[in-house]
């Protein structure tokens, strides 16, 4: 069974999804100097608005643009749903924390159960009102792609007609800034993938949600089609708490995987969307699988350098600039990357171009690989 995406709603430093391919392809980052915490030093980020966002209001105006763009009305009873975060609603709880550390009059837990890791898959299944399958992946930097495959197989077993799948992500919050400082993984002035120069990582905010429909569905009711899901490949390398396998070989079987169930050839992808965090370990890592698996150059960006790391939201926002890719046969560029020293075919400058398949990538800490892949209908 054929599975087609039929809305698209994203929501990043960028902008809404139009406004993020406009600005992808006009080369412009979202990142800036920021410093929403006083006990912490300035970081480059990629916040939404001024200050940090919450998961529950994001997850609210991103479900409402994607049941826009898919011209669906509420209630949606027969609708499932597979929503991640990789950090779910770690702001209040950090927030608990401080109370327990400082005023313990203040602290008022009567909420808590609306901050559990399930939260944004819950209040999006009330805000749709849907009676359907409920799930709330979480697979650290892979969750979004995750979502999406759960979502493609309920659809292919004949479970349900129409799921609506991505992730989505707040995670600028001290304590995270904190870890991954710690680990050395920050970046001082931005995000430059696979740039010979690069620093690391930039945290930023996002989220990306799909409508995933049965093109028999999607077809009697004449809803406009960006894509088709066309296969996916999951593994984990279970080697390492957060930095991933030095062989690629988990990697290698996920991306391999995905082709299997794609039926289709290295040389029949025209643009992989690389996970591409700009940490020296990942971006070597991934340009080595690359350069293996796909000796005939394909075309390769990562929008991190605009976007910042999304974390478990990056795969699905990644997906969605994949789609956007197909639907308008442009390539989105490698912003911030200057100087590579990786003989990889890294996309520079938008252009125009055949697009029939495209790929995207997410390597999560712990080793979690996902990959999946899309293309015309």
């Amino acid at each position: 069974m054929d599975v087609v995406v039929t809305g698209i709603g994203l929501l990043c430093c960028l902008g809404s999804l139009s406004e993020s391919w406009q600005n992808l392809l006009a080369r412009r980052s979202g990142i800036k100097l920021q410093r929403p915490f006083p006990e912490l030093p300035t970081y480059p980020l990629g916040l939404i608005g001024k200050s940090p966002t919450r998961l529950t209001k994001l997850t609210q105006l991103v479900l409402s643009a994607v049941l826009e763009d898919a011209r669906l009305t509420t209630p949606l009873p027969d609708c499932g749903v597979v929503l991640g975060s990789s950090r779910g609603c770690q702001a209040a709880w950090e927030q608990y924390a401080s109370q327990l550390h400082g005023d313990r009059d203040s602290l008022q837990l009567e909420n808590w159960l609306e901050t559990l890791p399930n939260q944004g898959a819950i209040a999006a299944a009330r805000q749709i009102g849907t009676t359907a399958i409920v799930l709330a992946p979480m697979a650290a930097c892979a969750t979004g792609i995750w979502a999406i495959a759960q979502a493609f197989e309920l659809i292919q077993q004949g479970k349900y007609q129409r799921v609506i799948a991505g992730a989505i992500e707040a995670p600028v919050t001290p304590l995270t800034l904190a870890g991954f400082q710690q680990m050395g993984a920050l970046a001082a002035t931005g995000c430059y993938p696979f740039d010979k120069h690069r620093e690391g990582l930039v945290l930023g905010e996002g989220a990306a949600i799909l409508v995933l429909e049965s093109a028999e569905l999607a077809l009697s009711r004449g809803a406009s089609i960006y894509g088709q899901i066309l296969g996916f490949g999951l593994t984990c390398d279970a080697t390492h708490i957060s930095a991933p396998s030095i062989d690629n070989r988990s990697a290698t079987i996920a991306v391999k995987d995905c082709l299997e169930r794609s039926h289709l050839l290295p040389a029949e992808i025209d643009y992989i969307h690389a996970h591409g965090t700009s940490t020296k370990l990942n971006d070597a890592r991934e340009a080595s699988l690359i350069e293996s698996l796909f000796p005939h150059r394909v075309a390769v960006s990562s929008t991190k350098g605009a976007t910042g790391h999304t974390l478990g939201a990056s795969g699905a926002i990644g997906a969605a600039f994949c789609l956007m890719a197909l639907k308008r046969q442009e390539f989105p560029p490698c912003v911030g990357v200057k100087e590579s020293e990786f003989e990889l075919n890294l996309v520079t400058a938008p252009h125009r171009g055949e697009i029939r398949r495209a790929m995207c990538f997410s390597f999560g800490f712990g080793g979690q690989n996902a990959v999946i892949a899309l293309g015309k209908f």
